[in-house]
């Protein structure tokens, strides 16, 4: 898995749920000497309403769920997938698939696994599609992924190292974050806008999954735990997932033709690489390797050699932050940028964004 190293009634149920709790913790002296001396035993009583109607719903889901998240096997890995459709589309994270050579997709049910193929992937927002053909898979419903809310309770399915079809709870963290993950092997890297923070178990092999509300709806893929760098490991109750709007944004073009050429997301229009002082070893900024033809970038005069410092007052030291302040704009939009050419000199110019363009 990448790193960042991306009801009334449910209220009346916590309540009672901590009166239980609060009960079973006292004693009462005169209660307890009562019950002894009439002989008889105190038992508690069956849990009932709200808390128990909150347990069937989460059984429900689970079990209207599950049965469309896979399990996915590479030369490379494994993680998770989601069944997007009737035809054997498979939606995952494109980390999970790049550079395998052999892909095995498998229910979460058990049963012989299928081969698949990779239709496509769009890195930057880390999604993929690969397809099986046969079997008797179930499509999973999609939820609209801006009508979430914090403190909504979501349940997380995959198969986190290797447990297939694990499922964790939580609830939405936060909105609206901007994750990056690092490129690592055949894996460029991406940068998530919108995405879905959330309290429910991310780890390896979650990736791809579903993350999903109490009535049955998939709102994200989980892509992503968080790094605490204070212990050098995964930072408990922090996981990320790419919203579900971006999913059915992308999905389909990369079923129907394997790319993407509306992506929504906005482009200098140039290719960078990052620069790293050979003294201090800190990144200070990103060069431009190449400028498209046509692009923004190019328009506003800016040339290969040239290194990229600010993109609206934000600096930009290395690829991941220019990919995240580019990641809050859209196409059309008009920024300003400040550049340094090759001779120590500094301008800023404006530069009209375009469309970050994709493929497999």
């Amino acid at each position: 898995m990448g790193s960042v190293n991306r009801n009334a009634r449910l209220r009346a149920g916590a309540v009672v749920a901590a009166g239980a709790l609060v009960l079973a913790g006292c004693s009462d002296d005169n209660g307890v000497n009562a019950a002894h001396q009439a002989g008889t035993a105190r038992t508690s009583a069956p849990v009932e309403g709200s808390a128990s109607e909150l347990q069937a719903q989460y059984e429900k889901v689970v079990d209207a769920v599950l049965p469309s998240v896979v399990k996915i096997q590479t030369d490379k890995g494994e993680g998770s997938g989601v069944v997007y459709d009737g035809n054997g589309d498979i939606v995952t994270n494109a980390h999970v698939v790049a550079g395998a050579t052999k892909i095995k997709v498998t229910s979460s049910g058990g049963g012989s696994a299928l081969d698949a193929t990779l239709v496509g992937a769009f890195a930057a927002d880390d999604l993929a599609v690969v397809k099986v053909n046969g079997g008797s898979l179930k499509p999973a419903s999609w939820g609209e992924s801006g009508k979430a809310e914090v403190g909504q309770i979501v349940l997380a399915m995959g198969n986190p190292l290797g447990l297939a079809g694990s499922v964790t709870n939580g609830i939405v963290s936060a909105l609206h974050r901007t994750v990056t993950s690092q490129g690592e092997g055949d894996f460029p890297g991406s940068t998530i806008a919108d995405a879905i923070q959330t309290s429910a178990a991310i780890n390896p092999g979650n990736s791809g999954g579903a993350l999903v509300t109490l009535n049955g709806q998939v709102i994200g893929v989980p892509t992503a735990g968080a790094s605490d760098p204070s212990i050098g490991g995964p930072a408990a109750g922090i996981g990320f997932a790419t919203p579900s709007d971006t999913v059915k944004r992308i999905v389909p073009q990369l079923i129907q033709s394997g790319k993407v050429s509306n992506s929504g997301r906005a482009a200098l229009g140039v290719t960078v690489r990052t620069i790293v002082d050979p003294e201090s070893g800190r990144r200070s900024a990103v060069a431009v390797v190449e400028v498209q033809r046509g692009s923004g970038a190019a328009k506003a005069g800016i040339q290969a050699g040239d290194l990229i410092l600010s993109v609206n007052g934000t600096a930009t030291p290395d690829q991941s932050a220019l990919s995240s302040v580019l990641a809050s704009l859209k196409p059309g939009d008009t920024v300003k940028v400040e550049a340094q050419k090759p001779d120590g000199s500094k301008k800023q110019v404006q530069v009209t964004l375009g469309e970050l363009p994709g493929g497999a």
